[in-house]
């Protein structure tokens, strides 16, 4: 029997539902969700997997014109993901007014098939889908156009049945058995960082990233430690809070979400570092993993 298997990067602004989109096809959460826009800051791998198809979904940092470092690396993944895609799923939110002009400038410079996804339908009216449908038939011309909501998983059948019918012939990328390329450490990071965005207002949670500096298997728990990294100490006295209230919040809550994930036991020790101005600095970029 032959095996289809294939690249699906799934692009769109900020805030689009991207992430909830990959959670919803790949049946797994792969990627952290707030209502927060530039959450995902990575190129996150979720793997959907069937006897004769693999699908590799790509889920990438919401297109953006880049104000610093990170973001310019946030940006090359996205450019990344397009350069390898069979497939690209642009995600647009109903009641976006059509400024995705940064979005449609990369889709532009791309020969990969693209398919225009109108997400959050469930918080509009026919009348809007049928104008939304009809203006990206009109800009874009897609493959397809499917109007879903990712949240309530409506219409993401139908997305998954055009991709299997539209890969093409490959073996498999990867193991069978694997769902992403991320390391438990990786998700274990990100699960604290999606405290933060949870838990605190404005600049911290953009200022924030989190590193795991220790992680130990013992026979009935697992010891993690990681670190908060923030950029001033104004910041640092904000993430811990009031005798130490806020950080106990985050750590209370992320232990939770690992203990799921990993199915087991953990003992979360959660340490506040300032590197100032780490968001512009290309060497602390590398060793966070933004940088080749």
């Amino acid at each position: 029997m032959s095996h289809k298997a294939g690249f699906v990067s799934i692009i769109g602004k900020p805030n689009a539902g991207k992430s909830t989109l990959m959670n919803a096809l790949v049946g797994e959460k792969m990627s952290i969700i707030t209502p927060k826009a530039q959450t995902t800051r990575h190129r996150i791998i979720g793997i959907y997997n069937e006897e004769d198809i693999q699908i590799v979904f790509s889920d990438t940092p919401g297109v953006i014109k880049p104000n610093y470092s990170l973001q310019e690396s946030m940006m090359s993944f996205v450019q990344g993901s397009l350069i390898d895609a069979d497939i690209i799923l642009f995600v647009t939110d109903i009641n976006e007014r059509y400024d995705e002009n940064d979005v449609l400038e990369k889709l532009r410079k791309t020969s990969s098939p693209v398919i225009v996804i109108i997400n959050k339908m469930d918080k509009s009216t026919e009348e809007d889908v049928k104008a939304k449908y009809d203006y990206w038939k009109e800009t874009l011309n897609p493959e397809q156009i499917f109007a879903i909501s990712a949240l309530l998983g409506y219409g993401t059948d139908g997305i998954l049945d055009y991709i299997k019918s539209n890969l093409p012939e490959h073996a498999p990328y990867y193991e069978k058995d694997e769902l992403t390329d991320k390391s438990v450490r990786f998700f274990v990071s990100e699960m604290i960082r999606e405290k933060i965005f949870k838990l605190y207002d404005k600049e911290i949670p953009y200022s924030t990233e989190v590193i795991v500096t220790s992680y130990k298997e013992e026979a009935k728990i697992t010891r993690i430690a990681a670190e908060i990294i923030v950029e001033r100490d104004s910041q640092k006295n904000i993430i811990i809070g009031k005798a130490g209230e806020m950080i106990k919040k985050v750590g209370t809550y992320a232990r939770k979400d690992i203990e799921e994930f990993i199915d087991g036991k953990v003992f979360l020790e959660l340490f506040v570092k300032v590197i100032p101005d780490w968001r512009s600095k290309k060497n602390y970029l590398k060793s966070f993993g933004y940088e080749d």
